[in-house]
Parts: structure tokens; C-alpha cells; sequence
């Protein structure tokens, strides 16, 4: 009898010893997935965020110097407004949510020029490529939370925070775009149509022709 509990004994052991090794060695791969998974959407991120800049570099190239600075009807931003405010918008998003970044100047909206507006998105873009890698990619430089704004609530990094951050510019990108046809300045249609053309845009940013 007191073998037969013995025996018992260490199947039982023997049955939790087992359930360990599984439960650890599948965990272990589901985070080595997860990581993986992560890893690709923050190189996905980097990729999506390049084209996004490259798309605002080409409205800028292509602007007529004259729409840069001429005044809309009504109390509207102009075009000069809108590039500075992109830009300084994302240094604001690189100060609240990537400390250890090094922050990019701020651009002023009455003096900027287009050749300073291209240069200074330039850098920002690289700068929100890298937090976005940092988020995204599961870096250890503390990028954990996004905030918008400073009165906004923090959402957990995710997907989302890419979506907002293209969702902003494209948004200001139909105002550029609108905004030159009103003044009478209208963008060539390679430019108006080739923002569209992601794939063009990938090549033109040195990425492969897909996200993948």
C-alpha cells in the first residue's frame, strides 16, 4: 500500500513537472512570435512614416514659390502655416513621447522658407521613424505610452498611433493641395496623383516597392 502511494506520488510529480516544461516551452514561443510580430510592424512603421515624409517633400518641390506665402480668403492657415505646423506638431509628439530622442527646433510660420520646411521635416521624419521603431519594435528607450497633445489622455503604444500620426499630415496634405488650385496655383498633376502611388514612393524613399 505505501508503495502504491509512492508511486502515485510521483506520477503526480511527475504530471506537474510536465505541465511546466510545456506551459514554459509554449510560452516561449508565443513570445518569441510576439516579438517577432512586433519587430516587423516596427519596421513596417519606419517604412509607412518614410513615404508619408516623401509625400510632403514632393507637394514642397513642386509648389509654385509664389502659393508659399499668398493669403487664403477667411481666417485659414496658408500653405507656409500648415508646413510649419506639421513640423512643429511632431517635435511635440517626439518631446511627450521619446524623451531620449533629441528634440528638433521649432520652425516659425512667418520666416520659414520652403528650402528650411523641407529641411526641417526632413529631420523631424527621422526623428518620429525612430520613435516609431522604439514603439513599435519593442526598443528599450522607454516609448511605452503616445500622447497627442499635452491635454490629450495617453493611449498604450500600438497600431493607432501610426494611424494618428498619418491621419494628421494627410489631412493637411488635402489642405495643401486644395489650397494651391484656390490661389490659382495648382500642383502638377504628377504630384496630385504620384502621392498615390505608394510603390513609386517606397523606391523614391530607398524601401523595398512593398511593406513587407
Amino acid at each position: 500500500m505505501q508503495e502504491c502511494v509512492g508511486s502515485r506520488a510521483a506520477i503526480v510529480s511527475g504530471l506537474a513537472t510536465a505541465r511546466k516544461y510545456y506551459w514554459v516551452k509554449e510560452w516561449g514561443a508565443v513570445s518569441a512570435r510576439q516579438h517577432k510580430v512586433r519587430t516587423e510592424l516596427g519596421r513596417a512603421a519606419v517604412k509607412i512614416f518614410a513615404a508619408n515624409e516623401r509625400m510632403n517633400q514632393m507637394l514642397i518641390e513642386r509648389l509654385d514659390p509664389r502659393a508659399w506665402k499668398a493669403k487664403p480668403p477667411g481666417k485659414v492657415r496658408g500653405i507656409a502655416a500648415i508646413f510649419t505646423h506639421m513640423h512643429n506638431v511632431r517635435t511635440k509628439w517626439i518631446r511627450l513621447n521619446a524623451p531620449l530622442l533629441k528634440v528638433p527646433r521649432q520652425l516659425n510660420r512667418a520666416r520659414c522658407t520652403p528650402r528650411q520646411a523641407r529641411a526641417a521635416l526632413a529631420e523631424s521624419g527621422a526623428r518620429c521613424g525612430e520613435m516609431l521603431a522604439e514603439a513599435l519594435g519593442g526598443g528599450e528607450r522607454g516609448v511605452k505610452n503616445f500622447r497627442r497633445d499635452g491635454w490629450g489622455r495617453a493611449w498604450p503604444v500600438g497600431v493607432e498611433m501610426l494611424c494618428y500620426m498619418i491621419s494628421h499630415e494627410a489631412h493637411h496634405r488635402g489642405q495643401v493641395c486644395m489650397l494651391a488650385h484656390q490661389l490659382g496655383f495648382p500642383l502638377p498633376i504628377e504630384v496630385t496623383s504620384g502621392i498615390w502611388n505608394w510603390e513609386k514612393v517606397w523606391k523614391a524613399c530607398g524601401a523595398p516597392d512593398r511593406v513587407s
